[in-house]
């Protein structure tokens, strides 16, 4: 009986160890707390995705950095649960979709009222230019310069958050290499006095990819919101 009883304990314990390492890999991650300016602010990566940042891989960093300017700090970079796991194995990340989240240096140590950041979005968003009209977004953005945005949609505009949806088709690796494209969302929050600017990035294939960022873009901010308003 004794033995029975140890036979049992160990597959228990077995077991809490496989479902730890399930839930592990399965990007199952905590929202932390970030210091901005005199505010502690809580942050998340959004739904199936994990913040990197602590892996210090230089490639990463590189990468994050790449995508905001030098006058933001990154405050978050996160890449979903399937590269992470790629990434930690030595393969290499696919990075077929990847999020951001930055504030602006310059307003950090401020506190950030209604009027300011009325004049933050529009000094963010004002280079965009106008929504492109309904129609065929690929022949749109193959009309474009290569690497050139366009704004395809304004995703919300409320007192406290304004987001944008665009796309670009990128530059050719070579003259042969098949056309390729990117969806980015753009949201920027104002969150305990601060300001806060999430990114979002995706491939784009097709319409699904339309509506997974969207979407997406809209949980993480709402999710934001809601860790900061408890």
């Amino acid at each position: 009986m004794i033995r029975l009883k140890r036979l049992e304990c160990r597959r228990v314990r077995s077991l809490a160890v496989l479902l730890l390492a399930l839930l592990s890999a399965g990007g199952w991650a905590a929202p932390f707390v970030v210091q901005v300016g005199d505010s502690r602010l809580a942050l998340d990566a959004p739904p199936g995705f994990s913040d990197v940042q602590a892996t210090g891989s230089p490639r990463l960093l590189e990468l994050a950095e790449a995508l905001t300017p030098a006058s933001n700090r990154i405050l978050l970079f996160a890449l979903e649960d399937g590269d992470v796991r790629r990434f930690s194995v030595g393969d290499t990340p696919e990075l077929r979709r990847y999020a951001i989240a930055v504030t602006p240096k310059g307003l950090e140590r401020e506190r950030v009222g209604a009027a300011s950041f009325r004049a933050f979005a529009a000094d963010s968003l004002r280079e965009l230019g106008d929504v492109v009209p309904a129609g065929n977004l690929k022949e749109h953005l193959d009309a474009q310069p290569r690497g050139q945005a366009s704004l395809l949609a304004q995703l919300r505009k409320d007192p406290e958050a304004v987001s944008v949806l665009q796309g670009a088709r990128l530059p050719e690796v070579r003259k042969d290499s098949p056309p390729r494209y990117i969806l980015s969302s753009t949201t920027l929050l104002l969150v305990r006095g601060k300001a806060l600017n999430l990114q979002v990035f995706s491939r784009y294939e097709g319409d699904e990819d339309v509506q997974w960022i969207r979407t997406m873009s809209a949980r993480w901010a709402d999710e934001l919101q809601r860790l900061n308003n408890r």
